[in-house]
């Protein structure tokens, strides 16, 4: 368990204010200048000795991700920061409680890691529906330029940055890193084929870098703290501290800093009071957002919530929203509503996610209500792997992994359903996991 004197996000529920003075309190911008007197090949090689992995889902390195900006960028073609705080996939919260209760750790995150990357600026692209959230983030960095962090002769550090705050208008699919570059040029919100990747070729052409809310806002305590420090918690590859959501049925649903790899039971017995109705009352956990296939509960309780962890037993880290279903759960109904979100998310750009998360959703419908036929549970797995792998971005494969994991594990159920609904039988949902 993770000891509060190693949380990085201590205003996480908001219990001190927001502002910078309570921000500065909490150890916030503390010498920022001297920390990019470090250099900004030396604040890569930090960022990557501290095993930082991306917090958005896909977990690439941070620090060599950063790496790949031009290291001397060219007058005509500035190197750009964008942090993406589109937080729109079902299930995810965290950097929503960042922004409205710790923007300045994103803010001068921001500083630091766009220095690092000699960029010119950072856009934060905030996701349309977090009203409030954007109202704070525009006071904080309007408090940061007042207080002449930003702008200038930033932290009085010689280097010149901005910070934009870009409010989004809700689309699922600007959470996509090249989406969110379309969308920010002020045009439609669709991914773009790639090559050329946003560090060749990004927002205006430039050399771009996008990342997480919290992938930024954990940066200057991991250089004020330490990469060693950083990296002592978790397993190798999967190390530092993560921002759990958990939701669900648990007796108390939480956002709350952990260790990386900590086991699914400890977690949630540790924050979340155990399982409504007791461990025996599990089903199945989402463990990443609501793209992520899901895990029954007899393979979930002991795992490290960790990226290899959750791939070892076919499923993801991906933001670390955790979802929990009790046997109270209708499981192939609850699935099919994630069918209808992603149907109704889709860009329409390639035709096997346009066409197929509507015919997987129309398919998924008939599956809750039984009127579909046994022969069809296999065809639908079939979609789904045309589908998976065959689109521009990950949306394709977001529609088609929680139709899988349903299908692996609860197949029984599903084919329990149609028996009933033909010939007879109970159609109430099965309140035992399948074997």
């Amino acid at each position: 368990m993770l000891a509060d004197k190693d949380r990085i996000f201590t205003n996480v529920y908001g219990f001190q204010p927001w502002n910078l003075k309570a921000a500065m309190a909490r150890g916030d911008w503390d010498k920022t200048a001297d920390l990019m007197k470090l250099g900004q090949d030396a604040l890569i090689d930090k960022v990557k000795a501290s095993g930082l992995r991306g917090r958005g889902g896909a977990g690439f390195p941070t620090g060599m991700k950063w790496s790949f900006m031009p290291k001397e960028p060219k007058p005509d073609r500035p190197n750009f920061l964008v942090i993406n705080a589109d937080e729109s996939e079902p299930g995810s919260c965290k950097d929503r409680e960042i922004i409205r209760h710790d923007p300045h750790k994103l803010i001068e995150g921001a500083l630091i890691a766009g220095f690092a990357m000699r960029a010119r600026a950072a856009y934060i692209y905030i996701r349309g529906e977090y009203i409030r959230e954007a109202e704070t983030l525009f006071a904080a960095v309007a408090e940061a330029y007042a207080a002449g962090l930003l702008g200038k002769n930033a932290c009085k550090s010689g280097y010149d940055f901005d910070v934009f705050v870009h409010r989004g208008a809700g689309a699922y699919i600007c959470g996509e890193e090249t989406a969110m570059l379309e969308s920010l040029e002020g045009k439609k919100g669709q991914p773009r084929l790639k090559p050329p990747f946003p560090a060749g070729a990004g927002l205006y052409g430039c050399p771009t870098t996008v990342n997480n809310v919290e992938s930024i806002a954990v940066v200057p305590t991991i250089l004020r703290r330490s990469p060693a420090w950083f990296a002592s918690f978790g397993r190798e590859k999967n190390e530092g501290t993560k921002l759990f959501q958990i939701s669900g049925h648990v007796n108390t649903p939480c956002v709350v800093e952990e260790a990386m790899s900590i086991t699914f039971r400890e977690l949630i017995e540790t924050h979340c009071g155990g399982i409504r109705g007791g461990w025996d009352n599990l089903l199945a956990v989402i463990p990443g957002g609501s793209s992520v296939p899901l895990v029954p509960a007899a393979e979930i309780m002991d795992v490290p919530m960790d990226f290899d962890g959750l791939k070892a037993v076919g499923s993801g880290l991906g933001t670390a929203a955790v979802i929990v279903m009790d046997k109270s759960t209708d499981i192939v109904r609850a699935i099919a509503r994630l069918s209808y979100f992603y149907k109704h998310e889709s860009c329409g750009q390639c035709t096997p996610c346009r066409e197929g998360t509507g015919w997987m959703w129309r398919v998924m419908e008939r599956m809750r209500t039984g009127d579909a036929d046994i022969s069809e549970i296999d065809m639908l797995q079939q979609v789904t792997k045309q589908v998976e792998g065959h689109s521009i971005c990950a949306l394709g494969d977001a529609a088609a992994w929680p139709i899988q994991g349903l299908i692996k594990h609860f197949r029984p159920e599903m084919e329990r359903r149609i028996i009933a609904k033909n010939g007879g039988g109970d159609l109430s949902p099965m309140m035992e996991a399948a074997e």
